[in-house]
């Protein structure tokens, strides 16, 4: 298992476009987004825009290396054979996922650190010493739940669907739950749905932070019970793609 975690590390290192997207590009998304704009209050909350915007890129960052990238190799090497090869070693069932797992884990802490430098030299971000370690482990720690959905849709659709798929649930889960826009410019029907999404609920644990506070409890629970749902789904869709093979 250990042999096949650093060949995952090593394969993603190698992965120059992955590697863009995953790591440049949610700073590159801060820049745009939040460079032109004043750093004033984002309407609702005691967050500065600058505050705000350096949480939600570091979280759509971590979701990027997790998500898409653990969901697309998992369904194009099922229908390489690959996955089918590995059954005949040793390697036990979760030493495969927890290979992809910990391949984009590797990729997430850069991401992450990134744009909170870019935030700090282009805004003005500053703050506490145990805040900006605190944001760091929740954001990592909270992108688990987004790898456990990457699995579970890597199983669940086809090598030729998995992109469209993905990307629907990528942007979908990343614009509703305010990762692009505060959600408090949308609508309340919308802001009502928004708050019971993972994607929200992730967001709202490094801001809580950012506040000088610890995550709200909701927040905790809800992205919690999203990784139950991801994990359970995976771990199902596991177990029926190694009965069909």
């Amino acid at each position: 298992m250990n042999t096949l975690i650093r060949l995952e590390i090593t394969r993603t290192l190698r992965n120059k476009k992955f590697m863009f997207f995953s790591v440049i590009y949610p700073s590159v998304l801060f820049l745009v987004i939040a460079g032109p704009q004043d750093n004033g209050r984002v309407p609702g909350t005691d967050l500065s825009l600058g505050a705000f915007y350096m949480v939600a890129m570091a979280s759509f960052g971590a979701l990027t290396a997790v998500l898409m990238g653990n969901s697309e190799k998992i369904a194009k090497e099922r229908e390489k054979g690959w996955v089918r090869q590995l059954r005949l070693t040793a390697l036990p069932g979760r030493g495969y996922v927890l290979a992809k797992i910990a391949s984009a884990a590797v990729v997430t802490l850069p991401s992450i650190v990134i744009v909170f430098l870019v935030a700090g030299a282009s805004k003005g971000v500053r703050l506490e010493t145990w805040q900006w370690l605190a944001l760091t482990g929740v954001i990592w720690a909270g992108s688990l739940c987004f790898a456990a959905l990457g699995v579970a849709l890597g199983y669940l659709v086809s090598g030729d669907a998995v992109r469209p798929v993905t990307m629907i649930t990528y942007f979908g889960l990343s614009i509703l739950g305010g990762l692009w826009l505060p959600t408090t410019a949308y609508p309340q029907w919308l802001q009502n749905i928004s708050e019971w999404l993972p994607t929200h609920a992730y967001a709202g644990l490094g801001q809580a932070v950012e506040l000088g506070g610890a995550p709200h409890l909701k927040d905790v629970a809800i992205l919690f019970g999203y990784f139950l749902i991801f994990a359970g789904g995976a771990a199902w869709l596991y177990r029926k793609d190694t009965l069909k093979a």
